[in-house]
């Protein structure tokens, strides 16, 4: 009588070895030639640097998972995973240097995973950082066959004197300006996928259309020395993020007033969504918000034009 294994218990160590060498020989500057140790890093350059300070972030990609499951493509889901991280640091004023993914899921399925793996590279490219490592565990007892989850972790480093947000130098009045999102990002999918019908398939392509990483334009936009402070909009909409980086007695105005992609309304009218519910779970087309002085707002929406970045008014801060 033969006794059990690993592999008849649903986890299988060569799948998970080849799984690690695909990524270690994923064709691309991105990945780390640390990857495979027990800890991944790289080399820190720290000229220009009197008090350099090291942030880190963590965050998923929610239940858009199960939106990259119905439409069986996976290859975009990857760059929301490092979006969500990378973007969260940007908007601290931070480069982002190092990202790292955790994969769960049932069973090892190559080309899944070959197909996420592909999308957090071009997400690494898109922010100029390096994967230097990850986990993937493989959890039958804890997963169905076809389940699994996702998470990022990323590592980035700014100088002291210029992390944001300046809330000191904020007052009523400043200028909230706007980077469009490039749809719903990687929020409010709970909501989402339960109005939007079944049979249309357009509406959940849209909905898998991958986070904006704003890391290269807002590192452009902060070296100008006009950008107070920044929020990355994500869950709790424009005013709930917005109000994390200002000060306590002021609050935002938006004035509403730029183009929203299609399906922000097809999703609100799909579920008879009030508007004060739109604005609080979604961006409502709006990844990113900068606060500027009134009298160097215009300026910087201008050297931004000149850059190729798109840059909006949204709105002012008055009192609270």
């Amino acid at each position: 009588m033969s006794g059990l294994d690993y592999e008849t218990s649903g986890v299988s160590i060569k799948k998970g070895d080849d799984f690690a060498n695909f990524i270690r020989t994923f064709p691309s500057k991105a990945v780390s030639k640390s990857l495979g140790g027990f800890a991944g890093g790289a080399a820190l350059d720290l000229s220009g640097y009197r008090e350099p300070v090291l942030l880190s972030t963590t965050d998923g990609v929610g239940t858009k998972l199960l939106v990259a499951q119905r439409l069986r493509k996976y290859d975009t889901i990857g760059i929301d995973l490092v979006a969500m991280s990378v973007n969260d640091l940007v908007v601290c004023g931070a480069r982002p240097l190092q990202f790292l993914d955790y994969i769960a899921c049932g069973k090892i399925h190559e080309p899944v995973l070959h197909d996420i793996i592909a999308g957090i590279v071009a997400g690494c490219e898109q922010t100029g950082c390096e994967l230097t490592g990850g986990e993937t565990a493989e959890m039958p007892d804890v997963y169905g066959e076809d389940d699994l989850d996702l998470a990022g972790f990323a590592v980035g480093l700014v100088e002291k004197n210029r992390m944001l947000p300046h809330l000191d130098r904020m007052e009523e009045g400043d200028i909230i300006l706007g980077l469009p999102s490039s749809g719903l990002h990687s929020n409010g999918y709970s909501l989402a996928r339960k109005v939007i019908a079944e049979g249309d398939d357009e509406a959940w392509k849209e909905l898998l259309v991958p986070t904006r990483i704003y890391v290269k334009d807002l590192l452009e936009l902060i070296s100008t020395g006009r950008v107070l402070g920044a929020a990355h909009i994500t869950g709790s909409g424009l005013y709930g993020n917005v109000e994390r980086v200002i000060p306590r007695e002021l609050a935002p105005r938006f004035n509403w007033d730029w183009p929203l992609p299609p399906i922000f309304q097809k999703v609100q009218k799909a579920g008879g969504i009030a508007d004060a519910e739109m604005r609080s779970v979604f961006n409502m087309g709006i990844g990113m918000a900068l606060i500027a002085k009134r009298g160097e707002a215009d300026g910087l929406v201008d050297i931004a034009a000149a850059k190729g970045i798109p840059l909006f008014v949204a709105g002012e801060l008055v009192r609270g």
